[in-house]
């Protein structure tokens, strides 16, 4: 039996029937005794409870069932998904999305069709243009209550409330209006 086992580990019957065998069996305290062991008490409750109910089956390790996915995309309809995309190159994940479902009755959203194109690296990355104050406005503010922009933010005052700013500065002066 493994004295420094952790808790989680899953055990086998003889194991099982070793630890239910010390505890009934210690001279200490039952607490002290499954701590020594590192075995959680609702753990061996639970294997108490069925070694008594069923007898030695009832220490049997009955393995969870793998879980269902119950919106996993088959890997054929994924297939398909691939080929439609490939014979219409022209089209969005959204477009490709509504092709499926109206031609082959499968429903499968634009965000799933969008994943499984990226995950067959059928998706380009889009292009990033880096754009600066300079480039985009050629001909600056040159006074006053000529450009005026908005700024909201949220505020939030600890043990209060949630407040809205929403300021109103001057392009030029920088200086808040409202």
């Amino acid at each position: 039996m493994h004295q420094n086992a952790s808790a989680g580990v899953r055990r086998s019957q003889e194991e099982k029937r070793e630890i239910i065998h010390l505890v009934e069996h210690s001279e200490l305290p039952m607490r002290r005794t499954l701590d020594e062991l590192n075995v959680p008490r609702s753990t061996f409750y639970r294997w108490y409870r069925q070694y008594q109910e069923e007898g030695e089956e009832g220490l049997i390790d009955r393995r969870p069932k793998p879980h269902q996915f119950l919106n996993h995309i088959p890997h054929a309809v994924r297939e398909q998904v691939v080929k439609l995309a490939l014979e219409h190159p022209d089209q969005s994940s959204r477009q490709v999305a509504w092709h499926f479902t109206d031609e082959r009755g499968y429903f499968i959203s634009e965000s799933s069709v969008y994943r499984i194109l990226k995950g067959f690296d059928l998706v380009e990355s889009p292009g990033f243009r880096m754009i600066t104050a300079k480039d985009e406005f050629q001909n600056p503010t040159q006074r006053v209550n000529e450009l005026w922009q908005t700024d909201f933010i949220d505020v939030r005052i600890m043990r209060w409330s949630w407040y809205y700013l929403s300021t109103v500065p001057d392009d030029y002066s920088r200086c808040i209006l409202a």
